[in-house]
């Protein structure tokens, strides 16, 4: 089946490289310039190349725009000089455009949104449809290409590729910044899907982490000045230890570079695996590195998903299901047995709230996911394919006879099909070819209920799932004493900050979250009042807690503790808070805004409207989409 997403001939033409040449505009906010493609011809008789658009404003060429789907864009059709046949390489296309401000590809942040107040900023999303909205493209994670870039602005540019030209020592520093000028050079010699092109221009500077000795690639992060010692400090022990331990397990690292850039709160997600440099989000800064899992999920991407890659959205739990698998595995190594199974414990939490959120919509709780033509895939966007798929795998894992037996297979998948886009029925092949010489492996792989993991829908699993209980313990008991406490005056308990002194910040979640599940009545207002204080819950710094304590107040909609704490929930999310910061990333503004709503109609639309500019464009489609769809102003 073709890309249900895409409108270009990709089947008959495909694009192998792209040289960019485009100029960045902070005042017109606009990226213009060309660029060219360089295509493969894969069928006799070919006499056009089709492209995917989308709020591009397309010059230079002659061409024919079709009609705009509301998802897929416009069509762009390109007539060549004459037809052409299988085989022939090095077609030329040249496009000029410009990408202006209605790009949803693209955020353009004013000063004030940024962290030093001083300079605008430029960031892309291209994932999982919106390179089109960027460039000119074959867009679809079927076609890889390699890319190069010359890009000039008056703030320093990166891109999801190797830096050519200038040197990090030439870039533009205090009061050089945004004063005159400069081209950058990029070059990306590894094919990559369309959804990984990559741009971010600001006042950014870098530093280097410490990479072990021998290794090859380089390592560090990109941050604004006032953020890039505490984000060393965050990442710097972690990133390059967890992406040497992923080269044992899988193949060496090719993409020569990994870096972070840390961006602006608006930023939609906690990270994009952009090649050579991963986008994450400030929240990940807590001063004590337990958010930095993140970072091991982006760097297991470089070989499931940026090496593998889904053939098209329907397969996407191929990516995401895969590196949250690997993610975990290396929880097992680096750690323990009991930091695996505990990371998949939060990760069920997530699951089974957003397989209820679908319960209506049930086509989106299936792995595989058959999307019509011009369906879109941010409709089905949730945690799903990561951790239903997770969950798949690990059951694999463990039917198979475990990580002995498993990881073998994990090392030969990896390298069969690094640099390869693929379906879902690929990789079963290719599973039971590996196993086809061992006569209870494939008695195992035939019992497996397949089509119930693929296309089952529902609020459970095919099969029960049990995880390594032993980190969950004290969240759990904790979590107990709170429930019993309930008929007890406030003034009477004996709760205290150190109940939480042998907790790491996950463990916290566990407990919070744990409150919010079937087996407990919700919390009266003067117990979540006491909740909030004593543990600085409605306080804290870290995004992954407040937003718990939020869902905890908020879990009954018309309750006291509900109706005073949206407004809370409401100024935190937006940054009318003590932070200033807007939660731009959809796992935290998402569910406050559907907790807000059920909560206060009002204030839920009266914040939102008043603040919609300051979030992403992808993150604006669905907030005003999932699960708030009587939003008429939305």
């Amino acid at each position: 089946m073709s890309d249900p997403t895409s409108q270009s001939n990709y089947a008959e033409i495909a694009t192998t490289d792209l040289e960019l040449n485009w100029k960045i505009d902070f005042r017109e906010k606009k990226i213009s310039g060309y660029v060219v493609h360089i295509l493969q011809v894969l069928k006799d008789g070919v006499d056009n190349v089709v492209f995917d658009t989308s709020d591009l404003e397309i010059g230079g060429a002659e061409f024919s725009a079709g009609d705009v789907h509301v998802v897929m864009g416009s069509a762009l059709r390109i007539t060549l000089p004459k037809p052409v046949d299988a085989g022939t390489e090095g077609v030329r296309v040249k496009v000029s455009y410009s990408a202006t401000a209605a790009s949803k590809a693209l955020q353009w942040l004013d000063p004030q949104q940024t962290q030093g107040k001083e300079y605008p900023y430029l960031f892309s999303q291209c994932q999982p449809i919106y390179a089109r909205a960027l460039v000119p493209i074959q867009d679809t994670p079927s076609v890889k290409i390699r890319y190069t870039a010359q890009v000039t602005s008056v703030l320093p540019v990166l891109m999801s590729a190797i830096r050519v030209f200038p040197p990090v020592e030439q870039f533009p520093r205090g009061e050089e910044i945004g004063k005159k000028e400069i081209t950058y050079g990029y070059k990306q010699p590894i094919s990559i899907p369309s959804y990984l092109l990559a741009i971010a221009s600001g006042n950014v500077v870098y530093r280097a982490f410490e990479v072990p000795q021998g290794k090859t690639w380089t390592s560090g992060v990109w941050a604004e000045p006032q953020l890039v010692g505490a984000a060393w400090q965050e990442f710097n022990e972690d990133t390059p230890k967890f992406l040497a331990a992923e080269e044992t397990l899988t193949t060496d690292y090719k993409f020569g570079v990994y870096d972070l850039l840390v961006l602006p709160p608006a930023f939609p997600y906690g990270g994009m695996e952009n090649a050579c440099l991963t986008f994450v989000t400030p929240t990940l800064l807590t001063g004590d590195r337990t958010l930095v899992d993140v970072v091991v999920h982006e760097i297991t991407h470089s070989w499931f998903g940026n090496g593998i890659t889904q053939a098209n959205a329907s397969h996407f739990w191929l990516n995401e299901g895969w590196t949250t698998y690997i993610e975990r595995v290396l929880q097992q190594i680096l750690h323990t047995a009991a930091h695996r199974g505990f990371s998949f414990l939060i990760g069920r939490k997530m699951l089974d709230d957003d397989l209820e959120l679908y319960k209506d919509r049930p086509k989106y709780q299936r792995l595989q996911i058959d999307f019509e033509k011009g369906e879109d895939p941010d409709d089905a966007y949730s945690s799903v394919p990561y951790e239903k798929g997770a969950n798949f795998i690990l059951h694999l894992e463990r039917a198979l006879g475990g990580l002995d037996i498993f990881l073998p297979y994990v090392k030969h998948y990896v390298e069969t099909f690094i640099g390869q886009s693929i379906t879902t029925q690929q990789w079963k092949d290719d599973l039971f070819a590996y196993f086809s010489d061992q006569a209870e492996a494939t008695k195992v792989l035939h019992e497996i209920s397949w089509d119930e993991w693929f296309f089952g829908e529902g609020l459970t699993l095919p099969v029960p799932i049990e995880y390594d209980m032993t980190l969950a313990f004290e969240s759990y008991a904790l979590a107990q004493r709170w429930d019993k406490s309930r008929a007890t005056e406030v003034s009477k308990l004996d709760f205290g900050p150190s109940d939480l002194n042998n907790m790491d910040a996950n463990q916290i979640i566990v407990f919070l979250e744990r409150l919010q599940s079937d087996l407990f009545q919700p919390l009266p207002k003067t117990h979540v009042d006491h909740l909030g204080a004593i543990y600085a819950f409605s306080t804290t710094n870290n995004a992954e807690i407040r937003l718990r304590f939020y869902q905890v107040a908020l879990l009954k909609p018309d309750s006291d503790a509900a109706q005073a704490y949206a407004q809370e929930a409401a100024d935190w999310v937006v940054g009318n808070d003590e932070t200033g910061v807007v939660k731009g990333r959809m796992k935290f503004c998402r569910p406050i805004f559907r907790a807000v709503y059920a909560a206060n109609r009002t204030l839920a639309i009266e914040t939102y409207e008043e603040h919609k500019n300051e979030f992403h464009p992808i993150a604006r489609d669905l907030i005003e989409k999932v699960g708030v769809d009587s939003y008429q102003s939305l």
